[in-house]
């Protein structure tokens, strides 16, 4: 009997609720108003949020909500601050795969990753198998139950998605960082701005 790969089960599990919902706006409107307002599958939505200790803890960029509104979308601020998720294989970033450049927070522009580490996984998410040294922090996750690993930029706590590990990806760290694409921008030029402010090149 073979069992499916995470990323696709993850993707048959977002569809199905997708379904769902979609079944309760053909609904009459007064049953619609009740299901809408009926709390999600705990399980379905531990796999599309986050609620970990990174809420808690201070960063160097450490904006007000307010702040972050001011200068995000509602889409960014919706995954970045309230650790949301955005739809398997919606990121313009699932599919990107430039041969150079750097991959920096969408939130505070701090380079995250290089594009030399992004692999194609499958998992509808833009994947890595590692993260520029320090750029990222992560976090145990306890929400509904599971346990999983979260990321966040150490710049500025925006959420990126989660950590997975043994999976079996022929990388070097066999480690697949699943990164929302709203949570990214890219620049072609390969560069990583150090710790003095200072540019240049970004070393492997």
């Amino acid at each position: 009997m073979r069992f499916l790969r995470f990323p696709t089960l993850i993707r048959s599990l977002y569809a199905f609720s997708a379904l769902n919902r979609a079944r309760a706006f053909r609904l009459a409107p007064a049953q619609a108003t009740v299901l809408r307002s009926m709390p999600s599958i705990p399980l379905l939505g531990s796999l599309f949020s986050s609620s970990s200790a990174s809420s808690k803890m201070s960063f160097p960029d450490s904006r007000s909500d307010e702040d972050w509104r001011a200068v995000l979308s509602p889409e960014q601020f919706r995954i970045l601050r309230q650790k949301g998720t955005e739809p398997p294989g919606s990121g313009k970033f699932d599919k990107h795969y430039p041969e150079e450049g750097v991959y920096t927070c969408a939130g505070c522009e701090a380079p995250l990753y290089k594009a030399a580490t992004k692999f194609k996984s499958g998992c509808g998410w833009p994947a890595y198998f590692d993260s520029i040294p320090g750029a990222v922090t992560r976090h145990e996750d306890r929400a509904y139950g599971m346990t999983r690993t979260e990321i966040v930029c150490s710049n500025c706590g925006g959420h990126l998605g989660h950590v997975f590990k043994g999976e079996g990806f022929p990388t070097p760290t066999d480690e697949r960082h699943c990164v929302n694409s709203v949570s990214l921008k890219f620049s072609p030029d390969d560069k990583v701005v150090t710790k003095d402010g200072e540019g240049g090149q970004s070393q492997a």
